[in-house]
């Protein structure tokens, strides 16, 4: 195989490799896909402004997020069903984001449960949940997520009912037998039904709560003591909202363009929700990141760091275990180098004065 020299080149690959079910499963987004697409093409309307003659002999990337060093400020996302990718799914991607010395958010619909990836060894680790209608259940998974040592609750904030994925619905998506979801197995909800559209749609609406609100993460912080992050955040509004019901930290997200087809990029919508928050929370970014530069216009336009979530299932698709840590090591060494040529030698000094957007400066950039 030719040497892989960037994030993008994984995609390539798993494509070629993986069940066409599962690939468009991973890769898909809702309806036209204008925000799939948007969520990489807006990284390209953000330039740089670098500044020379600085002394970058010595480059710190490490971060602390919610109390937790970590080696930078790149992380992995939730992505439901990793051994559709890899037999090793989601223990493989705790294994790689334990050595790369970062913390990885688990799925609620994980294909490993939660006990399964605590058992791969230490490793600062977040757990995503769907609150579903029975909140006994949503109370046992916190517990156990808890009791496990996960450290922080993601809520998934975006998702009453589940967005129109049309390649999903094509392709009849199912979860392949031999798989369950984990989490839930032993409550007779671990299978995915063969359905005439999606599955996994069908799935969610007789499971999760569409009458989900913000008083429900009120109600979260009096089951649990760990943080909660609100994910799917895209509004001053919500942001307002969010730190006024308790959020410990929230997550700019369109939920990989899977929901509602014509939101901004996540990029896009980062400075609204940053300026919102005021500092009193940190805000974090997830959608399009595949290059270091792009986590070094996120951090500029304010993010405290980012996740990523496709390329992780993609590297497992292409190089099982060993692909994790290699994506996680590219998207250092990029960072590293963008600061490098930036003129910064610690986080603390990406300015937004290191970046020019096209909506600074209408003319400044040509439409693309």
């Amino acid at each position: 195989m030719e040497m892989i020299t960037n994030v993008s080149e994984y995609e390539v690959i798993a494509k070629e490799k993986l069940p066409k079910m599962v690939y468009d499963y991973y890769a898909s987004g809702a309806e036209d896909q204008w925000t799939l697409k948007e969520n990489r093409n807006a990284f390209s309307r953000i330039l740089f402004r670098p500044r020379i003659l600085i002394d970058v002999s010595k480059i710190d990337m490490m971060t602390t997020i919610l109390g937790f060093r970590i080696s930078m400020p790149i992380m992995v996302a939730p992505t439901g069903m990793q051994k559709m990718a890899h037999p090793e799914g989601e223990c493989a991607t705790a294994r790689a984001a334990s050595d790369a010395g970062t913390i990885m958010i688990l799925s609620s619909y994980a294909n490993s449960s939660v006990e399964e990836v605590a058992s791969t060894g230490s490793g600062i680790r977040f757990f995503q949940l769907y609150v579903h209608k029975d909140r006994n259940l949503v109370a046992q998974l916190v517990r156990r997520a808890e009791r496990a040592g996960f450290k922080a609750i993601a809520l998934t904030a975006d998702t009453p009912r589940l967005g129109r994925r049309e390649a999903d619905i094509k392709n009849r998506f199912t979860l392949p037998p031999y798989l369950t979801l984990k989490n839930f197995e032993g409550l007779d909800l671990g299978k995915i039904d063969k359905t005439d559209d999606s599955g996994l749609a069908s799935y969610v609406a007789n499971q999760i709560d569409q009458s989900l609100s913000w008083k429900d993460v009120k109600w979260l912080q009096t089951i649990t003591s760990l943080p909660i992050l609100v994910k799917g955040v895209l509004t001053a509004e919500d942001t307002k909202l969010a730190i006024e019901a308790g959020a410990a930290g929230i997550i700019v997200s369109n939920h990989g363009a899977r929901q509602l087809d014509y939101v901004p990029a996540t990029i896009m919508a980062l400075e609204e929700v940053v300026k919102a928050a005021q500092g009193k929370v940190p805000v974090f970014l997830d959608g399009g990141v595949r290059r270091g530069t792009d986590v070094f216009k996120a951090l500029a336009l304010g993010a405290s760091g980012i996740f990523i979530g496709r390329p992780v299932v993609f590297a497992l698709a292409v190089d099982g275990e060993a692909g994790v840590p290699k994506v996680l090591q590219m998207l250092h060494d990029e960072l590293e180098l963008t600061m490098a040529l930036s003129g910064c030698r610690s986080l603390k000094e990406i300015t937004r004065n290191h970046v020019v957007a096209d909506w600074d400066h209408p003319r400044v950039l040509p439409r693309l």
